[in-house]
């Protein structure tokens, strides 16, 4: 489902964030990527949804090598890639309903579509009965689940996710893990970046970690293995 060859990056300011990475993530797979701060974890996650670039090698999801991709193909391919960020990223002018139906609006599904799969997704991650509300009347972790809802209404293969739970308390951030858990079953490959020690070592899957634009280590059912 991806691959990484040979994946240099290198930012202007002479910072090398990923240096000769190479990888394979197979199709429904759930992978954290951890390290310290610094160590390139962010730029390894940005580069899988084309925010970033790399200098050279190449980078393959789903049989389409973003190194060589167009930009006027980067709104496709992220209609294809589910993405969560830590800061949720949500419309603020539109309630829970009107956030997550937007991504299906702009690849111009019908109305009946829309409802269908819009009430689908707020039922997985309860939250049927605030789909009038707005971002601000909700809870961050309230917030959460519905950036969770829209990245994964277009039922992407693959969803990536950016410290999911970096700004949510310990008991909610188990309930996000928990809906992951669940797209996971579903067979959505999920990449999680994240510096949270507890779920790693609670709910194992793959660990890759990366440290100083390396990685390095790369096991299933690893631990964190870094100090809090």
């Amino acid at each position: 489902m991806i691959v990484m060859k040979n994946v240099y990056k290198k930012y202007p300011n002479g910072v090398v964030a990923a240096n000769g990475i190479h990888v394979e993530i197979d199709p429904g797979e759930f992978v954290y990527v951890v390290g310290p701060s610094g160590a390139g974890k962010s730029t390894f996650i940005k580069m899988m949804y084309r925010e970033e670039v790399p200098t050279s090698g190449e980078i393959v999801i789903d049989g389409v090598n973003l190194a060589t991709l167009k930009n006027k193909q980067v709104p496709h391919l992220r209609r294809e890639i589910g993405v969560v960020f830590q800061d949720f990223k949500l419309l603020p002018k539109l309630n829970v309903y009107e956030n997550v139906a937007f991504a299906l609006e702009v690849i111009e599904e019908s109305p009946a579509e829309i409802r269908r799969k819009v009430n689908e997704v707020l039922a997985l991650v309860g939250l049927t009965q605030k789909s009038r509300m707005f971002p601000n009347e909700l809870s961050g972790g309230e917030q959460q689940r519905v950036s969770i809802a829209r990245s994964i209404v277009n039922t992407p293969k693959v969803v990536i996710a950016d410290e999911p739970t970096g700004n949510l308390d310990p008991e909610i951030s188990w309930e996000i893990m928990r809906i992951f858990e669940q797209i996971n079953a579903r067979g959505t490959t999920i990449v999680m970046a994240t510096h949270n020690r507890e779920i790693v070592n609670m709910i194992r899957h793959r660990v890759i970690a990366i440290e100083g634009g390396l990685i390095t280590r790369d096991e299933f059912g690893g631990d964190y293995g870094y100090e809090s």
